[in-house]
């Protein structure tokens, strides 16, 4: 019998903040469990960040920024809330 190390429905991320995102949480960075399946605006959600795009706030996915706020998250993810990006 093949063994698991943790429960097949749930996985941990990193949730990694900047700027005022972090003045607001405390801190730069929680460890969350989730489900498996959660999505990036769930997440958002859970921690009342879900109006990402109309703060102008960007996310990346371990490393890679993406637009596409139903995207999955998976186990060991590092999920990166941007502020907005200021022009020149």
């Amino acid at each position: 019998m093949a063994r698991q190390s943790e429960p097949s429905g749930a996985i941990k991320a990193m949730m990694i903040l900047f700027g005022p995102l972090a003045e607001t949480l405390g801190t730069r960075k929680i460890e969350v469990a989730l489900n498996a399946g959660t999505s990036v605006v769930e997440l958002a959600d859970r921690f009342g960040i879900v109006e990402l795009p109309e703060r102008g706030i960007n996310v990346a996915i371990d490393g890679i920024i993406t637009t596409d706020l139903d995207t999955e998250i998976k186990d060991g993810s590092e999920i990166a809330f941007l502020p907005p990006v200021s022009g020149g």
